[in-house]
């Protein structure tokens, strides 16, 4: 007899629920707790998400067991506990069921164990199987109706985990796993690969989930959908996350994501939820989006001005050795002669060659451009280092970089050991960033260290160009970093961001430098509440490429903004979005001009060339 899940796939697009995690965290719990352990000691808190969802709409509900297996559970003491959590994890989801008397499905939620890795130490497959299977059977005895694999790194911990399953028990499998930001696994396999893997194992469903936001999520589904046979899931994050006031914020709006799963649909997902960030409020705005009439494919027949203050450019702490007349001008030295000056941001390689960097730099120095930024595995996503990159342009381009250096990857001996090592092969101009939590980027079980943040950042950098150490111990003559520091005009707690702004100037920092903006009233409309500076502004600008990926800033990357009028143009643009894109920019710059003392050009998708005809307009302002 056909499952009555199968069966109801067969006839409607199912609407799962979204996350548990990010929903217990944002109603008190605490950011290291057990989360599965909820089940027994908070029972009726994990009951009410429960409930929640289904209120909203969901056709299926996870239990709280994504890492209920004995590998997850022993970081917590309590790998004993695996039958007796995942048991009750799976009568909680069922009581929350016959109380708000919905017919919806309980799906057992089992996550990757992690020890298959290589970084995770000698675990031999077989007890990968044997632990999925133990956490499958105690959800089988707890009664769910089918089975989600969740967050999978690669083919080869989900293929124990679907041989596991299948050895215990005939309920359905959904498949997923997780794709970094170029389509594919850790392990570098693509969508369509896995997908056919999966469905030849016995899955009966393959699909994405967690890391991505929908945009991303969508790239994937149509490559799964294009070369697949097996039916589909998408239940991707509510966009990419940001640390803001002790907690991560994902900034995906419940209609924006409800537009995406209309369109996760169309391109052929037969099941769409939510993960990290995603709220009730997200799937009832796609229980509204989704209603309609839905075929047996599961494809849809969808229905119906500040003035500038004056400026202070702090001089080195210590004196130079020596003066070189003939060597060419800092930044520091430009900025306090009242010039004009223009950077741009290239991302470090993803693997050993930095040809593309290199001659992009050299590109960019020819059209007039007075140095780089170098980002610090920007998003959270490992590259070649920053210092690495930084020190190779000097040397073979002759222009001047600005490294990003975030305290989220070192403690406080490594921030200061490597500030040292950078000091000394020359580089001078250091931008305090505190970081993206790693668990944002393509590591979900890597963490951050945040001895400090940007401001206590800015502390050191200021301690070591007085000769001392963060201990206050001396390193004998002190370094002479210029030292930048970042603002976010359109953050969603400008009140915060005012109070945190004013304490980097404070702490001593010598350049503010802003999020990418949109708009010149908002960066006026900050400056304003903000109130005088005696430090050069630098204001930040990315421009727009296409009315997809103009959405896809606004919507999933949090604490940026685009303004309507904005997002309406690269719209109309079309096919002319790059040329639309451009053009907003350079009226940008133009706006912000008698703001700011300089700006520094973020191009899309690593196109340095695009930005080369903003580089000449900048210099000629």
């Amino acid at each position: 007899m056909k499952s009555p899940f199968l069966a109801a796939m067969e006839q409607r697009v199912l609407l799962a629920d979204g996350a548990m995690g990010t929903l217990l965290h944002s109603r008190g719990v605490a950011q290291h707790a057990c989360l599965e352990a909820l089940v027994l000691d908070e029972p009726e808190m994990v009951r009410r998400v429960h409930g929640d969802y289904i209120a909203a709409g969901a056709d299926i509900i996870e239990t709280d067991t994504f890492g209920a297996n004995r590998f997850r559970l022993a970081r917590h003491g309590l790998e004993s506990k695996v039958r007796d959590i995942n048991f009750k994890a799976a009568r909680l989801a069922r009581d929350a069921r016959e109380i708000h008397g919905h017919p919806v499905f309980v799906a057992g939620a089992i996550g990757p164990t992690g020890r298959m890795l290589a970084t995770a130490g000698d675990v031999r497959p077989g007890e990968v199987r044997a632990a999925i299977r133990e956490q499958a059977e105690a959800l089988l005895e707890g009664g769910v109706d089918l089975l989600i694999l969740e967050t999978f790194p690669d083919i080869a911990e989900l293929r124990e985990a679907i041989l596991a399953i299948k050895s215990a028990c005939d309920l359905p499998i959904v498949a997923q796993l997780t794709f970094q930001r170029d389509g594919r696994t850790y392990a570098g396999e693509p969508p369509d690969e896995v997908a056919n893997i999966a469905s030849a194992l016995g899955a009966d469903v393959a699909g994405v989930n967690c890391s991505l936001g929908p945009q991303s999520a969508l790239d994937v589904i149509d490559q799964m959908a294009a070369n697949t046979a097996i039916r589909l899931s998408a239940m991707p994050n509510a966009g990419l996350p940001k640390f803001m006031d002790g907690r991560l914020v994902y900034p995906a709006t419940p209609d924006y994501y409800a537009e995406y799963a209309k369109k996760l649909v169309l391109a052929g997902a037969n099941i769409v939820g939510g993960c990290c960030g995603t709220t009730p409020e997200h799937t009832s705005a796609m229980r509204e989006m989704l209603a309609g009439e839905w075929n047996t494919r599961g494809r849809a027949t969808v229905a119906r001005g500040v003035t500038s203050p004056p400026i202070t450019v702090r001089g080195p702490e210590t004196a130079p050795d020596t003066v070189d007349e003939d060597r060419p001008r800092t930044l520091r030295e430009k900025l306090a002669a009242g010039e004009f000056v223009v950077s741009i941001e290239l991302d470090p390689p993803r693997g050993l060659n930095p040809r593309k960097a290199i001659e992009g730099a050299a590109h960019l120095k020819a059209l007039g451009a007075d140095c780089i930024n170098i980002g610090d595995s920007p998003m959270a996503r490992v590259r070649m280092s920053a210092i690495a990159l930084s020190v190779l342009i000097e040397q073979r381009v002759g222009i001047e970089t600005i490294i990003h250096f975030t305290s989220r990857d070192r403690n406080l001996m490594a921030i200061q050991s490597d500030l040292l090592g950078a000091h000394a092969l020359g580089i001078r101009n250091v931008i305090a960033l505190t970081g993206d939590p790693p668990s944002g980027g393509d590591y979900a079980r890597a963490t951050g260290v945040w001895d400090v943040d940007s401001i206590g950042f800015i502390r050191i950098l200021k301690m070591l160009n007085r000769g001392t150490d963060w201990a206050g111990n001396s390193i004998g003559k002190g370094t002479d970093f210029f030292v930048m520091c970042a603002a976010n005009p359109t953050a969603d707690d400008v009140a915060l961001e005012v109070d945190r702004v004013k304490r980097k100037i404070e702490a001593g920092a010598d350049v503010l430098m802003t999020q990418q903006i949109y708009s010149a009233e908002i960066l006026e409309s900050f400056l304003e509440r903000l109130g005088p500076i005696e430090i050069p502004l630098l204001v930040g600008i990315m421009p727009l490429q296409s009315h997809r990926h103009t959405e896809f800033i606004h919507n999933e990357l949090a604490g940026v903004f685009v303004p309507e009028d904005v997002r309406e143009r690269m719209r109309l643009a079309g096919e002319n979005g790059v040329a639309e894109g451009i053009a907003q920019a350079g009226e940008l710059l133009r706006a912000c001009r008698p703001l700011v003392q300089g700006t520094y050009l973020v191009p899309s998708f690593g196109r340095y060339e695009v930005v080369g005809e903003l580089v000449t307009m900048a210099k000629s302002l």
